[in-house]
């Protein structure tokens, strides 16, 4: 395994997965957080993720070190550093004011921000061409995809060098070359919901039958190929010739339907909630994360398969 450094800033579920993700693939990993404290009792948690992709991490000479991003100064041999702190612009903005200070300007600097582009985070700081958008999914010790994408003032060579040094580090690097709203994978997500939702707001189909629909047709397949290999497998002109018939029957409503708003309104906001579309009993809430957990990881060695080449 190849040893690097990483700074994960932001202690909470996505901090501890990316910070688990860089452990279990041979980083040496340094946790900020707002408080010592807060940084030093996520380091548990950690090492447990990690423990959970790979068993043999613990075999080597990696450090797991904890500390406060108010005083920590020792960037000493850091390949990279991410801040995964909670979604609030302000925040990020004066996290990254203080790190394009203190962090030396060789060092790339990531935000796993979902929402924020890094043209707005990094703003106008003096060392804006080595700070990009590093998006994960959760839960981010698991799924392979990282999203890399570049702002206004981000510097290309430098992101494609990130996408290298995660694909060192066990990860699926996608370059986003435009700082648009979702980046990538999410654009694709929300095209489908805001059709799943539609069609559940229509009565066309009910939320369980949507799922079964997805994962066990073109879901199924594409944990083998994405969808524009899967095209020129089956071959386009059967896709353009039924896109004429369906693509202008699609849904192109600009705003979520009732079906899902009036739920958030009434707080049944899912699992965590105890309902969402359906009520969710804590013991069957737990039961489906197991199964989520156990479902991802099959899928995951599924994705080793002859491998892609990088």
């Amino acid at each position: 395994m190849k040893m690097s450094k990483v700074v994960v800033i932001g202690t909470g579920t996505m901090g501890v997965g990316i910070a688990a993700g860089f452990l279990a693939s041979g980083a040496n990993i340094v946790m900020l957080g707002r408080t010592p404290e807060k940084a030093l009792s996520c380091l548990d948690s950690i090492r447990s993720c990690a423990d959970s992709i790979n068993t043999d991490w613990s075999k080597t000479n990696l450090s797991l070190q904890s500390g406060d991003i108010e005083i920590w100064q020792d960037w000493d041999d850091v390949d990279f550093v991410i801040e995964t702190v909670s979604e609030q612009l302000q925040l990020k903005q004066d996290i990254f004011a203080l790190l394009d200070q203190r962090v030396p300007p060789h060092i790339p600097i990531g935000s796993n921000s979902s929402g924020f582009p890094i043209s707005d985070i990094a703003n106008d700081l003096a060392t804006a061409h080595r700070m990009f958008n590093a998006h994960y999914f959760m839960p981010a010790h698991i799924v392979p995809l990282v999203e890399i994408v570049t702002g206004k003032r981000s510097d290309l060579a430098l992101a494609e060098k990130l996408c290298q040094f995660y694909r060192t580090h066990s990860k699926k690097p996608v370059l986003v070359k435009k700082d648009i709203p979702g980046f990538l994978a999410n654009r694709i997500q929300h095209a489908l919901m805001r059709e799943a939702l539609s069609l559940v707001e229509e009565g066309v189909a009910t939320p369980d039958d949507i799922d079964t629909a997805v994962r066990y047709s073109f879901g199924f397949r594409y944990a083998a190929v994405g969808p524009m290999t899967q095209k020129e497998i089956s071959g386009w002109e059967g896709m353009t010739l039924a896109a004429e018939l369906i693509y202008p029957s699609l849904s192109n409503i600009t705003q979520p339907p009732n079906c899902v708003t009036n739920l958030v309104k009434s707080g049944k906001t899912g699992i965590a909630k105890g309902a969402g579309f359906k009520d969710w009993p804590t013991h069957e809430a737990n039961l489906m994360k197991q199964k989520y957990e156990k479902r991802l990881k099959a899928a995951f060695e599924v994705l080793k398969i002859a491998p892609d080449q990088d």
